[in-house]
């Protein structure tokens, strides 16, 4: 029986000109928008609660939108 999906234990010419590396300026996901402490919280794995919040307020007043990221890819 044929299956349409390549097989996996040999290599593909077609694969090794998608193993090339994103470029950096690809990778953030920030798209120019104001980060809410939300935003940072959610990003940082954390629960939302009044003490995530605070702690994220403050992040952002020392260190702006760009405090995502760094949790961001």
């Amino acid at each position: 029986m044929s299956t349409s999906q390549p097989d996996a234990s040999r290599p593909s010419q077609s694969r090794a000109s998608d193993d090339r590396a994103t470029p950096d300026d690809l990778l953030h996901a920030r798209t120019g928008t104001e980060v809410s402490p939300e935003d940072l919280v959610l990003a940082a794995g954390q629960d939302v609660t009044p003490e995530t919040l605070e702690r994220a307020r403050r992040k952002l007043a020392e260190e702006g939108p760009s405090a995502i990221d760094k949790l961001l890819p």
